[in-house]
Parts: C-alpha cells; sequence; structure tokens
C-alpha cells in the first residue's frame, strides 16, 4: 500500500485519503452483509450466491492490479468486501444443508479449517513475492478464488433442502439422487410440509423478528457473538501492551487458531452446545483478566501463556456458536440468522481498537479487563437456548415452532 501512496504522490495526503481503501473495504462488507443475506433464502439460494460471491471478488481483485488512482482503487476494494461478506455464510451454511446431522459438525468445521489454513497461506505468497509489485500479490491471490468459483459451479450441488422450502421438489430429489445414487425409496412418496409465509427479499429478517422464540434465540446467539467477537479481534490488537516479544506473540495468536479448529473438528460430536460454549466464554475472559493482573506482569511467559489460552477459547467457542447457530434455524432463515450473527461478531471487534488504545497506558489492564467481562457476560446468554446436540434440524419455522411447542 506505501508503494502504491508513493506513486500516487499521495504521500503527503493525509491519513484519512491513505486510510480510504481499507476503510472502502470493511464499508463494503458492512453493505454487503446487510444486503446480500436475503437473496441467499430467497431467490439466489446458497449455490448461487457462493459462486457469484466467489466469481466477484476474483475479478474485481484482479482488476485491482490495474488500478490507475486511489480512488478506483478505493472503489475496488469496495465491491471486494461487499461480495466477499457472504463467503463463509454461503460455504458454511451450504455444505452442513449437504449432509446428515451425523457429520453436520464435523463438516461445518472443515470450513474453519479451510479458512485458518488459507489465511496463514498470505505471508508466504508475501514473502516469496516480496521482491515483486504489489500489483503481482493481487494478481496470485486472485487466481486460487476464480479457480474457486468455477469448481464451485460445476461440482456443488444446490442444497436439496433450500429447494424443499422453495417448492422445487422435483429439483430437490435429483439432488438428492445425484448426491446419493444408490437410494431405492420412492420418491413420490416423499412428503413436505412447505412454508406458510411467502419467501420474497426481506421477509426473512421479518419473521425472525416477529416470531417471539426466533427472535429470542436471535438476540441470544448476536449477543453471545458479540462478546466472542471482541474477545477474537482485540486479543491480536493488544498484544502490544504485554510484556512480550510482539512478532512471536502474533505468530503464536495465528497458529493458535489452526489446533483450535482441529479440536472442535474432533470434538464437535460429543461437545452439548450450550455447556461447551458456557465453559469457553468463561475461560477466555477468566484468563483474559489474569493476564493482566499485576501478579502476572513479572512473569511474561505466563502472561502470553494465559492470553494464548484466553484466543484459543474464544476460538473454540466461535466454531461452536456458528454450528449451534446453524442448528437453531430452519432451512428458511437459517442463512440470514447465521449473517445476522457474524455481524454481531464484527460488530464486537470494531470496539476492539478503541479499547486496546485506552489500555496502553496501564499495561493492558483496561483493555484485557473488559474483554475478559464482556465474554464472560455475554456468554451467559445461551442460558436461555435449547439443547440442539444431535438433534435434527428443521427446514420451516411452523416445523421448528412445533418441536419448540412440544419440548
Amino acid at each position: 500500500m506505501s508503494k502504491y501512496v508513493v506513486k500516487g504522490a499521495l504521500e503527503c495526503s493525509g491519513s484519512v485519503v491513505t486510510g480510504l481503501p481499507a476503510s472502502s473495504f470493511f464499508m463494503g462488507c458492512l453493505i454487503g452483509g446487510l444486503a446480500l443475506p436475503t437473496l441467499a433464502n430467497s431467490s439466489l439460494g446458497r449455490k448461487k450466491m457462493l459462486f457469484l460471491s466467489c466469481l466477484m471478488m476474483s475479478i474485481t481483485t484482479l482488476l485491482t492490479t490495474f488500478s490507475t488512482s486511489i480512488w478506483i482503487y478505493s472503489f475496488l476494494r469496495f465491491v471486494t468486501g461487499f461480495a466477499r461478506t457472504t463467503i463463509g455464510t454461503s460455504a458454511l451454511v451450504l455444505s452442513t444443508e449437504l449432509v446428515g446431522k451425523r457429520w453436520r459438525g464435523q463438516v461445518g468445521v472443515l470450513g474453519f479449517l479451510c479458512f485458518t489454513l488459507g489465511f496463514l497461506s498470505l505471508p508466504a505468497i508475501a514473502y516469496t513475492h516480496q521482491s515483486h509489485s504489489w500489483r503481482t500479490l493481487y494478481f496470485w491471490t486472485s487466481i486460487p478464488t476464480l479457480f474457486y468459483s468455477i469448481l464451485v459451479h460445476f461440482l456443488v450441488r444446490e442444497s436439496p433442502r433450500w429447494l424443499f422450502v422453495r417448492g422445487r421438489k422435483e429439483d430437490a430429489i435429483s439432488t438428492l439422487k445425484c448426491i446419493s445414487p444408490s437410494i431405492t425409496m420412492s420418491f413420490s412418496s416423499l412428503s413436505f410440509e412447505q412454508e406458510t409465509w411467502n419467501v420474497d427479499l426481506y421477509s426473512a429478517i421479518g419473521v425472525l423478528v416477529k416470531r417471539k422464540w426466533a427472535f429470542q434465540r436471535l438476540c441470544a446467539v448476536m449477543g453471545t457473538g458479540f462478546g466472542i467477537g471482541m474477545v477474537y479481534y482485540g486479543l491480536p490488537l493488544a498484544l502490544g501492551s504485554l510484556n512480550f516479544n510482539l512478532y512471536l506473540s502474533v505468530t503464536l495468536n495465528a497458529l493458535s487458531e489452526l489446533p483450535a479448529s482441529l479440536v472442535t473438528f474432533f470434538l464437535i460430536g460429543k461437545l452439548n452446545r450450550k455447556s461447551s460454549l458456557l465453559v469457553f466464554t468463561f475461560l477466555s475472559g477468566a484468563c483474559s483478566i489474569l493476564s493482566v493482573l499485576k501478579g502476572f506482569n513479572p512473569c511474561p511467559e505466563l502472561q502470553i501463556g494465559l492470553e494464548l489460552v484466553s484466543f484459543f477459547s474464544a476460538s473454540l467457542a466461535l466454531n461452536v456458536l456458528l454450528i449451534f447457530t446453524i442448528e437453531l434455524f430452519p432451512t428458511c432463515v437459517r442463512y440470514s440468522a447465521l449473517s445476522m450473527v457474524r455481524q454481531a461478531v464484527v460488530l464486537g471487534g470494531v470496539f476492539s481498537p478503541m479499547l486496546e488504545a485506552a489500555g496502553r497506558e496501564n499495561g493492558g489492564v483496561l483493555s484485557y479487563g473488559v474483554f475478559g467481562v464482556v465474554v464472560g457476560v455475554c456468554g451467559l446468554f445461551v442460558v436461555c437456548l435449547p439443547e440442539t446436540r444431535g438433534r435434527g434440524i428443521c427446514d420451516t419455522m411452523d416445523e421448528e415452532e412445533h418441536k419448540e411447542t412440544c419440548s
């Protein structure tokens, strides 16, 4: 970015202009997170949303290499952020709706693992191209996404659950037969309770608010996500306040996400969602507070150890929360609910830089202390939620409401 600023003769333009591309990207993420999720519930579906988002992100990233001004560059970063925001949600929802409840958790966690591996590959790409222009980096990072979008278009099937909810029964049956050709049951006898409300662009969000049980669940998981997001994004930002080597601590934090994904993958089938979230959020909050107590400051190794446990627990809690959200909401609103939870996680991260700055003068006591209290309190919201481990997921609001009443 510094090379671009110098080349554009903007080195004297001030922080507002030089920070515009990054701000544009996050603004695109925010707007895309609000505008696009309902399309995946209504007209586009999971597969098309995933394909179009990946394709758009790849094309705009590739076009960024040809940008000639800071304004074109910022606009392309905005469009990239707009397209990127639904990729994780689309992949997670689609993959979990294509498998049964036995493998739902493990398949969902595979996405977290791949995200971590992709994130860790960025330093390697940057290192191997450190002598090249920044345009080269944008070019090479756009290629995998373009290749992935092609694979999605030709190899991935649409969610049969979403097809059923949309009334496309024959397409759903065709998808099921394609996924498992050995099925010999008679599909003509398959009954399906179609949703009674008309799905349009914003009806998914509206029905989440109007149904009392759905609104309570949404508020609970969003509140928990807010607390987890504050710790997940805040702890790495505040590492400079600790008495430990900054470069090594950042590396250890980045590497801790990989074992967190592996632990979730192997244990998600055995973990109760509510109790595990309570334990992980409490452990994350307690270790965050302990890491900045005066008694631990003279021992930097213990201090960074507690911080790593806090971040590791927050990563585990985030993984479990996303799987939990998928299981709490029926197919017709699942995408919108999961998107709103992810937005709540990002919203928690918005407050992290301010708390990090406030904690610089007191050794991180204020920042890490607030992180610990917030995640611990927000984790208590899951107490009012039903347990979903081993339970089948529903497709319509009426079906989920009936199950809620019976329980």
